[in-house]
């Protein structure tokens, strides 16, 4: 028997618990995990191109069940990670829509208050309240919960960048919506 891999686990501890969010039916067929940052260019790219496609072929009609495994390269992406897993679990993939298609415009920016309340403008949309927000982000006990797990799975998965996808446990580098849809295929026909 083999160790599980982290995106097989589930992470908790005692002080702070941590989730991962996921989206589609977990009774699937194909499970699938992500590792993607805020603040990743190609990442920002396949939630703009794939995911879509994705999400309306496979993950809404129960084929996949995907989940986001977030990776902080830097504090804006745990700053934006902060405010999606904010509005919980009924807004946090409405966050985190927002984050990617709009990334240019908030994580550019060299000044961090700037990059703060453009995150707030993002969270105001979605709905949060400024004081929500505020509490979220000064949230440090949270804040290292998610950089130890972070830390721990993407060693323990052997993530070098991102996004790197795990379909049915088998490990793929970003692609185009056709080459998943051939992986993704492959996998149901099983």
């Amino acid at each position: 028997m083999t160790p599980a891999l982290a995106q097989e686990a589930t992470t908790a501890t005692a002080e702070t618990a941590v989730k991962d969010f996921s989206v589609g039916s977990p009774d699937a067929k194909v499970k699938m995990v992500e590792y993607a940052s805020f603040t990743c260019p190609h990442c920002a790219t396949f939630h703009e191109t794939v995911y879509p496609q994705l999400k309306t072929e496979y993950i809404d009609t129960g084929k996949v069940h995907f989940t986001l495994r977030e990776v902080y390269f830097d504090r804006y992406g745990l700053w934006a990670a902060l405010i999606a897993r904010c509005g919980g679990d009924m807004k946090y993939f409405g966050i985190h829509d927002m984050l990617f298609a709009q990334q240019k415009d908030w994580a550019a920016s060299e000044d961090p208050m700037q990059v703060v309340e453009k995150l707030k403008t993002i969270g105001r949309a979605a709905g949060l309240e400024d004081a929500a927000m505020d509490a979220c982000l000064n949230d440090t006990a949270n804040a290292e919960a998610l950089i130890k797990q972070f830390q721990t799975n993407f060693e323990a998965d052997g993530v070098e960048g991102t996004p790197t996808l795990f379909i049915n446990g088998s490990k793929h580098g970003n692609m185009a919506y056709e080459d998943l849809k051939a992986i993704l295929d492959a996998e149901l026909a099983k």
